[in-house]
């Protein structure tokens, strides 16, 4: 795991350095934990990542292969057509930047903070008005036909869709609300593996509101520009963990008994069907 965690951030990463960028991921994480965030961001310690599903990815870029066959060709496809979807993959100068979530993605800088934003997208489509529409590739393995998102945890997926169409209007762009996911759902009802996996493809709507985001960047400056951690988020399993851990070192260190166990509300194992890094697996 060491290889995908480096522990402390280059200072210039760092909230005030000169390189320093708020991903779409980021701001997300400033709504789930404030505390956690603060640490990221301002003191340049991040939250270990999950480890990374290369299974997913390879659906993602096998994707972008499909798309970007009719993108060159300027056609419609089939899965557009299928839910009577009006667009067709964008051609775009810009296309392999606003895709590159790590380096570049598309970017814009917030005025009333003075915060680049930026956020690397699967997809864009094109109506014939020539109105955007925001499109993400999802890959899990869980039964039943995805037609939409109903679980808690997708919540993070219907935030990630809103800073797209966001960032995107920032750029001058005219762009739906209606954005899609393209969710590839591996099968597990087959007789035998075979050497394949076979997946059932959906387009699921989702109509987005990205109101929130002004607000929520000014929050998120006055929490970085705090010469204090905020509290952390009572569900933040993160934050108890480090609080446990120290109290537990403290105490050996002084020498004295390790704190007891809390008795706390047993921890809901999430199935495959409500994994919310939907993993393959």
């Amino acid at each position: 795991m060491s290889d995908y965690y480096k522990v402390h951030r280059n200072p210039e990463w760092n909230y005030g350095g000169k390189h320093f960028r708020l991903s779409r991921s980021k701001i997300d994480l400033f709504l789930n934990c404030p505390r956690c965030f603060y640490i990221d961001n301002k003191l340049g310690t991040a939250r270990p990542p999950g480890y990374p599903f290369n299974l997913n990815n390879a659906v993602d870029e096998l994707l972008k292969k499909e798309f970007d066959v009719h993108r060159a060709n300027g056609t419609q496809h089939p899965l557009a057509a299928a839910y009577g979807v009006d667009a067709i993959p964008l051609k775009h100068a810009q296309l392999d930047a606003w895709r590159d979530a790590l380096k570049r993605g598309v970017e814009h800088v917030h005025t009333p903070t003075g915060i680049t934003v930026r956020g690397g997208v699967d997809d864009v489509w094109v109506r014939p008005n020539g109105e955007l529409i925001v499109v993400d590739y999802k890959a899990t393995s869980k039964n039943g036909h995805i037609t939409e998102l109903d679980a808690d945890w997708h919540i993070g997926y219907k935030r990630q869709m809103e800073v797209y169409q966001w960032l995107f209007r920032q750029n001058g762009f005219q762009v739906s609300d209606m954005g899609y996911f393209v969710y590839a759902n591996a099968s597990k009802d087959k007789e035998a593996f075979d050497a394949k996996l076979e997946f059932e493809v959906t387009l699921v709507p989702y109509i987005g509101d990205a109101s929130w985001v002004d607000g929520t960047l000014l929050e998120l400056k006055a929490c970085l520009d705090s010469a204090s951690a905020p509290a952390a988020a009572d569900d933040c399993d993160y934050c108890r963990y480090r609080e446990a851990a120290g109290k537990a070192l403290l105490a050996l260190q002084l020498g004295k008994a390790v704190p007891a166990a809390v008795k706390s509300k047993p921890i809901k194992k999430v199935s495959n069907a409500e994994n919310p890094n939907d993993s393959l697996f």
